[in-house]
């Protein structure tokens, strides 16, 4: 719970200091701003690839897990359409309803929702006691797949914001060589594990994916550059990992010290939106179209936190309708535990904010994430209760046989 509460308040510390910053440091702010990018750059490329070493399948019986995958993609995609829908038709003004910028915006800005926070999750499920339950088990599968899921469909919506150029089909190509080499090579080497190793390697993803957009830059100019943002690259990078275990009270301190920093990065990553100098002209005619919108009230922020944080929850729901062989109680219990969100809709956020996507909506999805992550405790202890049912429930049906 701890954890839970600080990825909480470090966030919002990171939103505060976002908008006491610019005016503080005056001219240094720049140059301030590209460290801490390339701090949170490091810090998701050391998130995603603990999320990859997570991913353990059977490839033998990979069948199986069809059914697994299309859930946790539906899993992912309600919430995220959801979210999409409601800033399109409620936040932004009607004649926007029709609109392909705000539709692309949204659609990539919303993509927040969908990614369930695996590591926050499982630690707490383990700590309850359901380690060994169908629940946690099938859970494990899901929170991977949605957050795969998450990452592989970043590219179309990449493809959605800058066009279909000759690079995107580089990209593509990329992309595919790294989930073929992923799949084939999963779990086959034995590399070093402990927290200065994952850091290292974070930093080299860091760097071979900006020095590959430097370099195709410097040839086709600027704006032509060849960008794979760091999630896929470092998720296959911890697949391929093969799995030592290298847990210590120093390993979970540090790593949960990464996450909490990244927070506080992300946060700390926001445009000013507090104040009558938010904006200037230079800013406002470089922004989105979401970014163009002028901020609501702090009431109004807190009345669509709500309803985006409800209507994210609402599309978590989908593994209800399937399992039918399990008691409505587990299934319930599995789409709670899956309204956790944390590190990867973070990222997502600050991929957002590199396409210049801001105004409400972006505050919004901040606080969304910060509202989900206080009220996790609850969601879990909604778990073990649910649990706890179903169990009694087979044992008085076992009995009744």
């Amino acid at each position: 719970m701890k954890k839970i509460l600080s990825f909480s308040l470090f966030l919002i510390a990171g939103l505060i200091f976002s908008q006491i910053l610019p005016s503080a440091m005056g001219e240094n702010f720049h140059s301030f701003k590209e460290v801490t990018n390339i701090l949170l750059y490091i810090s998701l490329s050391f998130i995603m690839i603990n999320v990859g070493r997570e991913f353990e399948l059977d490839k033998v019986n990979w069948r199986s897990y069809v059914q697994d995958y299309f859930i946790a993609m539906a899993t992912a995609a309600l919430p995220w359409i959801f979210v999409a829908m409601y800033f399109v038709f409620v936040l932004l003004p009607v004649e926007y309803s029709t609109t392909w910028d705000a539709w692309k915006e949204s659609l990539l800005l919303s993509r927040f929702a969908a990614p369930t926070s695996a590591g926050i999750l499982f630690t707490m499920l383990a700590a309850i006691g359901l380690k060994s339950s169908w629940i946690y088990k099938k859970i494990q599968v899901l929170a991977i797949f949605d957050d795969l899921d998450t990452i592989l469909l970043m590219i179309p919506l990449q493809i959605i914001m800058i066009g279909m150029k000759w690079q995107m089909a580089a990209v593509l190509l990329v992309v595919f060589l790294l989930l073929y080499y992923g799949w084939k090579k999963m779990g086959a080497y034995k590399l070093r594990q402990d927290w200065i190793a994952i850091l290292f390697y974070s930093a080299l993803v860091v760097g071979i994916t900006w020095g590959l957009h430097f370099i195709t830059a410097s040839f086709l100019g600027k704006d032509e550059g060849i960008h794979i943002e760091v999630l896929l690259p470092a998720f296959v990078l911890g697949m391929v990992m093969g799995h030592i275990n290298t847990d210590s009270k120093t390993e979970r301190v540090v790593t949960n010290g990464i996450s909490i920093f990244f927070m506080f990065l992300v946060g700390m990553s926001m445009p000013l939106f507090i104040g009558s100098h938010t904006m200037s002209d230079d800013v406002v005619a470089g922004a989105s179209l979401l970014g163009q919108q002028p901020m609501l009230p702090a009431g109004r922020i807190i009345f669509h936190v709500i309803i985006v944080s409800i209507l994210s929850n609402i599309g978590k729901l989908v593994p209800v309708l399937f399992y039918r062989d399990r008691y409505i109680e587990e299934r319930l219990a599995l789409s709670i535990g899956m309204f956790t969100r944390g590190e990867v809709g973070a990222g997502i956020i600050f991929i957002a904010l590199s396409y210049n996507i801001g105004g409400p909506a972006l505050v919004i999805s901040v606080l969304s994430i910060v509202l989900n992550l206080i009220l996790t405790g609850i969601f879990v202890v909604w778990v073990k209760k649910l649990s706890i049912h179903a169990t009694l429930k087979r044992e008085r049906a076992e009995l009744a046989q």
